[in-house]
């Protein structure tokens, strides 16, 4: 048994320099301090992140309730913690004390307990007994609310390794095309200011269309040096496009509006022609149908990925596997705050066919234990961005990971 001693929080400031709350949690014989991460693109079926309060109402209960009423549980197994926390809370979106803050003192509570037990993070919290280390997923070129105005429309434009034979090659791979995207950008444009968004990817004045060429010849061109396939990837983010009234996509840096079948026909179009490997959200967030009917059509080329669509939840999870709406699934932990729910719908996943997708937010804490979930819960993809601190963070964490389990020990990808 590991039993708790004393919680602590505080406010302190994301990659973004938004104010978000961290907690220290100091338990017999271990540990752990953790920080919660924010989107810029939510999905309106997330948990609250804080307390109508915020974030100092989120560290006063933390520091004034959270801590009397946690002190001596036992925290060996996250179960007893996140059945109190939910207890305490009273409401299924966390609406009293947050996501965000539930999300921060169950992973410092984690690291407490691992410390204490003396194992490392990711087999305290593991789900498999052969842990493997995901396939690295990241933001290359930026658009959509993740860059400024005149960047593409499409939120994200991805590359991911899939034919690296280690971890060292793929994240090596991740950075190498960076690299050479910022020169073909300065080619292209004339001139480049390698002005990057919020996740570390560059942020040019350049239509999607225009990026998903640019990032494909740099894929081309670094799986010929490298010897293994590399391929585009895309977050379209389309919830951020979608008109609700008029019932269309706007896409504002095109001066287009697209409707829900030429919406699908576009994407099944770049699928096609850019060989995406992946698309995040290509529809918006309530039109599980239509990601059912494009599973169909283009699933059998490309993974579709739901995350404003299921934001982490194992009861949407169910329903969107029932549908065959999705062929992956992002899970981000603070969508739903607790971490046995996270694992709950990773779990789900994996036995659906799914693939789990451990995702990043967009303003992040400079730490890498997001890769330890990823592994310890059998996550196949890494979502992590490439470059920028709190994005390497993530990626060195894996390596360290690969020195102990071993570099090739890779999840499988379909």
């Amino acid at each position: 048994m590991v039993r708790v001693r004393g919680l602590k929080a505080r406010q302190v400031y994301n990659s973004r320099g938004e104010e978000t709350i961290e907690v220290e949690v100091e338990a017999e014989g271990g540990w752990g301090r953790a920080a919660a991460p924010a989107g810029a693109s939510k999905g309106a079926k997330e948990v609250a992140y804080y307390p109508s309060g915020g974030v100092q109402e989120a560290v006063r209960l933390v520091n004034q309730e959270l801590s009397e009423k946690l002190k001596g549980l036992d925290i060996s197994r996250p179960e007893a913690l996140d059945q109190e926390l939910s207890k305490i809370d009273g409401t299924e979106s966390l609406t009293r004390i947050g996501g965000n803050t539930a999300y921060a003192v169950g992973l410092a509570s984690a690291l407490a307990a691992s410390s204490a037990l003396g194992k490392p993070l990711y087999r305290h919290l593991a789900s498999t007994q052969d842990p493997r280390l995901p396939y690295p997923l990241g933001n290359v070129i930026g658009g959509g609310k993740h860059a400024g105005k005149g960047a593409p429309d499409w939120q994200e434009l991805l590359v991911i390794p899939v034919g690296a034979r280690d971890v060292r090659e793929a994240v090596r791979a991740n950075i190498m095309v960076h690299r050479l995207v910022g020169r073909l950008l300065d080619r292209h444009l004339g001139g480049f200011t390698m002005g990057r968004g919020d996740e570390g990817a560059y942020a040019p004045p350049i239509s999607t269309e225009k990026g998903l060429e640019i990032l494909s010849e740099a894929v081309g061109r670094v799986s010929d040096e490298l010897g293994f396939e590399i391929r585009v990837g895309a977050d379209v983010a389309a919830s951020s496009l979608w008109d609700p009234e008029r019932r269309v996509y706007r896409y504002p840096g095109e001066g287009v509006e697209l409707g829900r079948e030429e919406q699908m026909e576009r994407v099944s179009e770049w699928v096609d022609r850019f060989r995406l490997y992946y698309v995040e959200d290509p529809l918006e967030e309530d039109d599980m149908e239509g990601f059912a009917e494009l599973n169909k059509a283009v699933g059998n080329k490309t993974l579709i990925c739901g995350d404003d669509l299921i934001v982490t939840q194992p009861r949407i999870l169910r329903e969107a596997a029932e549908m065959k709406a999705v062929g992956a699934v992002i899970i981000k932990p603070n969508q739903v705050g607790l971490i046995t729910r996270a694992m709950e719908a990773t779990e789900l996943a994996l036995s659906r066919g799914i693939v789990p997708v451990v995702s990043h937010r967009s303003g992040e804490p400079p730490e890498g234990h997001l890769s330890h979930l990823a592994v310890a819960w059998g996550g196949k993809i890494l979502k992590a961005g490439v470059l920028g601190g709190e994005r390497v963070a993530k990626a060195n964490e894996l390596l360290r990971i690969g020195e102990e389990i071993g570099f090739g020990r890779m999840a499988g990808l379909p």
